[in-house]
């Protein structure tokens, strides 16, 4: 392995840490209906357990409603059952083959709290980040000691991998402010 193969897989993994991060904030509620905030609830329909966006088209026809039209209909009743037991707070109207989740409106305080769960969240991300460094550094300086690199080879390497640390670290804290600011905004 070369100090390359070292500082690609690092950053590769520093990159799955943002993405995992902007994963976890789409799922925070901020009072917009989205279908990230449901499409991965589990249902359990023909036998096994499948993801909502499996069994279902879900689409927001306006800021405050979730739709979701089962492909198949006799899986309606499985559906509401599966969204009301994922306790996500929302009441499933079902018209039909159609079932609707309205989404209320956010009071300060849950959007106080859902600032802190997305500060948690954000952390997690650096948590991450600053892993992939410390696995990455560690095999630099084990390279170095076996021989395998320049002491040199390994101070650029790690200055590199210091930069996209940073890099990464300063992406998830924008992702942070640009998600606080949407569930503070009212």
């Amino acid at each position: 392995m070369t100090e390359e193969n070292v500082i690609k897989e690092a950053s590769d993994m520093m990159v799955k840490g943002v993405e995992h991060t902007l994963s976890e904030f789409s799922k925070l509620h901020t009072g917009k209906a989205s279908p990230s905030m449901v499409e991965n609830i589990q249902v359990e329909v023909y036998g096994s357990n499948m993801h909502l966006r499996e069994v279902a088209a879900v689409t927001t026809p306006d800021p405050r409603t979730i739709q979701i039209q089962p492909w198949d209909k006799t899986v309606v009743t499985d559906i509401e059952k599966s969204i009301q037991k994922a306790n996500l707070g929302f009441n499933p109207a079902v018209n039909g083959s159609v079932i609707r989740i309205p989404i209320p409106e956010l009071s300060r305080e849950r959007r106080e709290e859902l600032t802190k769960v997305a500060r948690t969240m954000a952390e997690n991300g650096h948590v991450s980040v600053r892993h992939a460094r410390h696995n990455a550094l560690e095999l630099l300086k084990n390279m170095q000691k076996n021989k395998e690199i320049s002491e040199d080879d390994q101070k650029r390497a790690e200055k590199e991998i210091q930069n996209n640390t940073d890099n990464k670290n300063a992406e998830i804290d924008q992702l942070l402010r640009h998600k606080e600011k949407e569930l503070m905004t009212l």
